[in-house]
């Protein structure tokens, strides 16, 4: 949670540009009376700035200016305000000069402010009310955050200021939404007519938030736009760059799953994501080619069950034993295992053997939400709890699995206040929603799960001991798949799963023994990867070495000492990571006898198709 004290060093840091400035605390904010056509320009500059906040993103936040108490200002790059929305009696006389389009909000002009020193600091700031360096800004407390165009350039800002006495974290971050929001519109709407727009998250459940990592790709699969959530997603910010460079998956692959309702993937530090790609808008006008069709799962579609993930081994037998006995008792179960070891399936398999299948099961990924925002969507909030809270409050996801489970993945990422809080309702079992004084009985049956080791974190102190002792009832621990005795069942019952009718049914024996090979180090989640992108490659043929991705065969060959041995129906050509030279040379004549067909150009040398992709470019084909 985002506290007054972690913006501390900031405000110092300000106050001291204001005296550098030669500003008192008794100074009066710089007039501004701006006439008509220097108004007209203002607004011509940033028309589409404007445009896309007013129009697309402030309809969505309506409960904010529904709070008769709070103020949406809007500001240039520059820190010159643009518009206002909200109460108007920040607007009374006394102050109308600080609300004038075009009034500078730089701490040059008006001091300490969350405008001007979101500007100054590049970053969200929340200002409280005698944080203010003038003594006439220390009516209200704002929060505001940085706007930035897709080339990462400061455009605009955004600030929810109000003058009531009401906690300010949670409007921190709901201000943090909002910026997002206009970066993203700004983003879509600069290159949706001519680039993919791919949706990183990490659970599929938030790909439509705004909280979700946005990219823009051209053509060849080079990234033209990144918005800051999928820089922080891929550890990049870098543009130009191939997106097969950061992912498991290029452009080719990527395409094979687009309009998907969403896919998984993982990054090359083999971070898990899910992702989901929209075409550009002038194919989709046009005349561009079908989509591949989604792969429909041939067993009838019904709720997961223990069967469908377990096919003899004895450690995932153990699991299941043991959860089942006491999914039905008040003990809480704590479930460790790696990035995709299948910690979410299991537990809706869980579901479904409990007493409790027909009551709800609410999955809340405690990475995915703002911290900001982590206390009032898990316990909920009253109305008007906080500026911009709705006028309706909010039940939180923890009453909503009232008489069922509540599933809390990846439980490491919990911040320590939101943690204090479920102490309490796990204790008492009780929930108190975020300003108000009433308590709500709860009956849930709690999971958790986490990748991490938290008696380390226990041990550093950032995660606390005793709520890891409540949570902690039966721990257990799911396998590794490259440790799994049945890894053979499962690589066919993920292919029955994923694959067309019209696509063959069996895997051959010498594919079964190279995926029995693979070191798998994204476990289930990239084993689901692999086949959907192999299946999407081998349309209506058997899959082959050249239908999987470039990196399976690259962690493939990293485990054995030679070069993975080519399936049955392969031509006997190596498969290493670049081509040999004389291979190289021979590509564009090959590519040229098939008519520029890439599959059958991989077929020939038994490479991937991303491989030729990338081999083609470098010579210079489009």
């Amino acid at each position: 949670m985002t506290t007054s004290d972690d913006f501390g060093e900031l405000i110092a840091a300000s106050w001291a540009r204001c005296h550098s400035f030669g500003l008192a605390h008794d100074s009066r904010p710089a007039a501004v009376d701006l006439d008509r056509p220097a108004r007209q320009q203002l607004h011509e500059e940033n028309g589409i700035l404007l445009d896309t906040t007013e129009s697309e993103v402030l309809p969505y936040y309506d409960n904010i200016l529904a709070n008769s108490r709070s103020l949406i200002m809007l500001s240039d790059g520059q820190g010159r305000l643009l518009r206002h929305w909200g109460d108007r009696r920040f607007v009374e006389t006394g102050r109308p000069d600080l609300f004038r389009e075009g009034c500078s909000w730089q701490e040059r002009h008006n001091g300490t402010n969350a405008i001007g020193t979101a500007i100054a600091c590049g970053q969200a700031i929340q200002v409280q009310r005698n944080e203010h360096f003038l003594t006439a800004n220390r009516f209200m407390v704002g929060c505001a955050a940085p706007i930035r165009d897709v080339n990462r350039r400061l455009i605009g800002v955004l600030n929810v200021s109000s003058d009531a006495y009401l906690p300010q974290a949670h409007t921190l971050g709901m201000v943090k939404l909002m910026a997002i929001s206009v970066e993203n519109r700004l983003m879509a709407r600069a290159h949706s007519r001519d680039c993919y727009l791919l949706t990183l998250n990490t659970n599929p459940d938030n790909l439509d938030s705004q909280w979700s990592g946005l990219l823009a790709l051209d053509g060849d699969g080079a990234i033209v736009a990144v918005n800051q959530r999928a820089g922080q997603l891929l550890a990049t910010e870098q543009l130009q760059q191939p997106i097969c460079e950061l992912l498991d998956l290029g452009l080719d692959d990527l395409l094979a799953q687009a309009d998907r309702d969403s896919f998984q993937l993982r990054t090359r530090t083999q971070r898990r994501l899910f992702g989901l790609l929209r075409a550009p808008s002038a194919r989709l006008n046009g005349h561009a080619p079908p989509r591949p069709s989604t792969p429909q799962r041939l067993a009838a579609d019904g709720p997961l069950t223990f069967a469908d993930i377990e096919f003899g081994d004895e450690q995932v037998r153990r699991c299941i034993r043991q959860a089942t006995r006491v999914s039905d008792r008040d003990i809480p179960i704590l479930i460790h295992g790696e990035t995709g070891v299948g910690k979410e399936v299991f537990v809706k398999a869980l579901h479904q053997a409990s007493e409790r299948r027909d009551q709800p099961l609410v999955a809340v990924n405690c990475a995915a939400i703002p911290s900001e925002l982590v206390e009032s969507e898990l316990f909920g909030y009253e109305r008007g709890a906080f500026t911009g809270a709705s006028t309706e409050g909010a039940t939180g996801l923890i009453r909503k699995a009232h008489k069922g489970i509540l599933f809390l993945d990846e439980i490491g990422e919990m911040p320590a206040r939101a943690q204090a809080r479920l102490l309490r309702v796990l204790q008492e079992r009780e929930v108190t929603p975020v300003g108000s004084t009433e308590a709500y009985p709860v009956d849930i049956r709690l999971i958790s799960a986490t990748n991490q080791t938290l008696r380390e974190q226990v041990e550093a102190g950032t995660f606390r001991r005793d709520l890891y002792y409540r949570i902690n009832g039966l721990a257990i621990e799911l396998p590794r798949l490259r440790d799994r005795s049945d890894k053979r069942a499962l690589f066919r019952q993920v292919h029955a799963y994923y694959r067309e009718p019209d696509q063959p049914a069996e895997l051959s024996s010498a594919l079964l023994d190279m995926l029995e090979r693979h070191p798998w180090p994204g476990n289930i989640r990239q084993l689901i990867n692999v086949m959907q992108v192999a299946l999407a490659m081998a349309d209506r043929e058997s899959i082959e070495t050249w239908h999987l991705p470039d990196d399976f065969i690259r962690d493939l060959n990293a485990v054995t000492s030679h070069p993975a041995a080519p399936t049955a129906n392969v031509a006997a050509h190596p498969l290493p990571d670049q081509p040999a030279g004389s291979a190289l040379d021979s590509l564009l004549e090959v590519y040229n006898q098939h008519q520029g067909n890439v599959s059958r150009t991989a077929r020939h040398f038994g490479f991937s198709r991303n491989t030729v992709y990338k081999r083609l470019r470098e010579l210079g084909v489009r």
